[in-house]
């Protein structure tokens, strides 16, 4: 515990006498944070809207006039009896024409002498991306009853393709946002340890170990990430109870990360970028 006191009292004597890089560092990681939230909170809504326009992917297969009960039936068992296939939804005539009443009531203001629609499946795949496979293997089924069959291909292809950019870039993006905001805390705390470099070669020369010096040093990183991660935080939350609703903008089926949790993760990564910081930055120092 004395040691404990020790690193607790050389980090705050620290802090006071270095309020300038004290504030500097906490800045820079207020400013890291706060990217590094408007980014998860972007990109995870476009994740989310992504993956609610996947789950739209379906196989539509529609039955020529003529199709008879049993060919239907028997269609229904094949694509039920796919691993593929998550669900198999049957759709008469009468109900497509009530649903096509319903989405587009002008094309019904004068009446029809007959319901030209067909019955048929929506397929639904347990995965987006069997979408189109199961879509061609109906296709070269050549089922007896089967008029035609659907799955949008060239708008499956261009979903499924963004999706995988999307995650892409939110990978990429993550990763350099985070390399960026360490080595821009490394060099503002490099300017608190370059200004004591002379204290810290005499401790190393009188054999106080790598840790003993190091201590102090994380425990200032971790001080200023606190500080800087939970300032991010503020501003943050204000911004999304300010200006979120005045844009009053709404994508639907997309929800972004809950705030909660977006918080916890920018409070952690602001410990964690301080400490390594300082970590990284002391090592170069240590080696007298």
């Amino acid at each position: 515990m004395s040691r404990f006191r020790l690193l607790v009292g050389e980090a705050w004597s620290s802090i006071r006498q270095n309020v300038s890089t004290t504030v500097a560092s906490t800045l820079t990681v207020l400013i890291g944070m706060v990217l590094l939230g408007l980014f998860i909170a972007f990109f995870t809504l476009v994740l989310s809207w992504s993956s609610h326009i996947q789950k739209e992917l379906q196989v539509h297969v529609y039955f020529t006039g003529n199709a008879t009960h049993a060919q239907e039936n028997a269609v229904g068992s094949q694509l039920r009896s796919d691993s593929r296939v998550k669900q198999v939804i049957f759709i008469s005539k009468a109900q497509a024409e009530a649903t096509m009443k319903k989405e587009f009531p002008n094309l019904y203001q004068t009446p029809l002498p007959s319901n030209p629609l067909p019955d048929s499946f929506t397929v639904v795949p347990v995965s987006p991306n069997d979408t189109p496979a199961i879509g061609k293997a109906i296709s070269r089924a050549h089922w007896a009853g089967v008029d035609d069959v659907h799955w949008g291909s060239v708008t499956t292809s261009r979903i499924l393709k963004i999706a995988r950019w999307i995650w892409i870039t939110f990978l990429v993006g993550a990763i350099l946002l985070v390399i960026a905001s360490t080595m821009l805390i490394a060099n503002t705390i490099r300017l608190s340890i370059f200004a004591r470099r002379r204290e810290i070669e005499v401790m190393k020369l009188v054999g106080a170990s790598n840790w003993f010096i190091r201590g102090p040093f994380v425990l200032e990183g971790f001080v200023c990430g606190v500080f800087g991660s939970v300032l991010a935080v503020v501003i943050l939350g204000l911004g999304k109870a300010i200006v979120l609703p005045a844009i009053n903008w709404h994508v639907t089926g997309a929800h972004a990360w809950p705030f909660t949790f977006d918080a916890l993760a920018l409070i952690g990564g602001g410990l964690l970028l301080g400490a390594a910081g300082s970590g990284m930055t002391l090592r170069r120092f240590l080696q007298v």
